[in-house]
């Protein structure tokens, strides 16, 4: 009986689920959200005040759950792994509140075949709204909206993000110099995180 506890808990620390979450806590399609440590990552909060700042969707494969996420170029990381490499470890994870119709195995085969067509994308450091360089929240909206014909998060121009902080003024001028794109569109973490269409299902933040 012990040795089956100690397998179980196992399993779920290496899956990144703690041992108080229902068991479907975690489910393919799934998106989970977190606090970077990038050096981007103060500059996104404060131009789309929220504290999220990386996002990734959730699939599994012969090895258990990942993240396929957009980081240094669109890759799949293991779920635990890209826990661990939050702010604390906190995570939130959201889920299409009718995942049970949409979320088939048929659709779920397509959503991570989009994905692979990303796959190996460089991070887009510009946020142009092209796939020729991928950035997270971009990520997540184009496999949902080209799979399901969902699109989950309300697109905005980067002009309608909060640019007046110091440090992302900072950020803009490192990577735009001073032809600001104002017009370019752009999905961002916290517009997917608010999204109607979806509801929380798992988190891990301080108390």
């Amino acid at each position: 009986m012990i040795r089956t506890l100690l397998i179980i808990a196992g399993f779920l620390l290496s899956t990144g689920i703690n041992a108080q979450t229902k068991p479907d806590s975690i489910r393919e399609g799934d998106l989970i959200f977190q606090t970077s440590l990038s050096a981007q990552s103060k500059a996104i909060q404060l131009a789309t005040q929220s504290k999220y700042s990386h996002c990734g969707i959730i699939f599994k494969d012969k090895n258990g759950y990942y993240v396929l996420e957009a980081i240094s170029q669109v890759k799949r990381t293991p779920l635990a792994q890209w826990i661990a490499r939050g702010q604390g470890k906190n995570f939130v994870v959201k889920r299409l509140k009718n995942a049970d119709q949409v979320l088939n195995p048929v659709m779920l085969v397509k959503m991570k075949s989009e994905g692979q067509q990303l796959t190996g994308r460089a991070y887009d450091l510009t946020f142009e709204w092209s796939d020729t360089q991928i950035y997270c929240s971009e990520l997540i909206w184009k496999i949902y909206e080209r799979s399901t014909g969902l699109r989950i998060g309300k697109l905005e121009k980067l002009r309608d993000f909060d640019l007046s902080n110091d440090i992302v003024k900072k950020k803009m001028k490192a990577r735009y110099g001073n032809r600001v794109p104002m017009n370019e569109t752009v999905i961002s973490p916290v517009s997917i995180f608010n999204s109607k269409l979806l509801k929380t299902v798992n988190l891990k933040e301080p108390v």
